[in-house]
């Protein structure tokens, strides 16, 4: 579908579509109380629309430091439209490391029982956020998942995800001053 693409609205639909589909799995790789009917973001609703939403801050956060190291403009993006208060490139390049360090995480701190909803979750009318003691579990597990390594196989050498994301930003100049292709990091390239 995408390589018919003819607008930034297309993709946009089409990762839209995806991301869609991956939430209507998680029904079998959860346990129940974790489930979850839909994506909803303000405010999360669940448990893991509130992991989703704290774990993408995280790394939309991580994302802006590693842009403001390089000379890219973070009001600048190729993707997601600009906005005011919302550093829009960040959005762009933080999107291919969803899979891999926020669900990654979000997976193991579930699948692996550190974390409860009883215990780590404060759920209100209509919303559920993460408590301190659960916000602490998911950045420790985060930050593990930041600096796991990975064999990086054009430079044949360890990368962490925080560099990984780094490069890429570095990529993304390489395609503005240079004209080289911008490949962005892929979810096989960190197995």
């Amino acid at each position: 579908m995408l390589e018919r693409a003819d607008s930034i609205k297309f993709v946009l639909a089409v990762e839209g579509d995806l991301w869609q589909r991956f939430y209507s799995e998680f029904k079998y790789i959860l346990p129940e109380e974790f489930a979850m009917n839909k994506r909803v973001k303000r405010p999360p609703d669940n448990p893991i629309n509130a992991m989703i939403s704290f774990g993408n801050t995280l790394l939309y956060t991580k994302t802006i430091s590693a842009i403001y190291q390089t000379h890219l403009d973070q009001r600048i993006s190729f993707l997601h439209e600009p906005s005011e208060g919302r550093f829009s490139l960040s959005l762009d390049l933080c999107e291919v490391f969803k899979p891999i360090i926020v669900f990654r995480s979000i997976f193991n701190l579930v699948n692996n029982r550190k974390i409860q909803v009883e215990k780590h979750f404060e759920k209100k009318v209509n919303y559920c956020i993460l408590n301190e003691a659960g916000r602490n579990l998911f950045i420790q597990e985060f930050e593990e998942r930041m600096e796991s390594v990975f064999s990086h196989p054009k430079l044949k050498r360890k990368v962490s995800y925080r560099t990984a994301i780094k490069l890429d930003c570095y990529k993304l100049i390489k395609f503005f001053m240079e004209g080289k292709e911008f490949t962005p990091f892929s979810v096989k390239e960190g197995m």
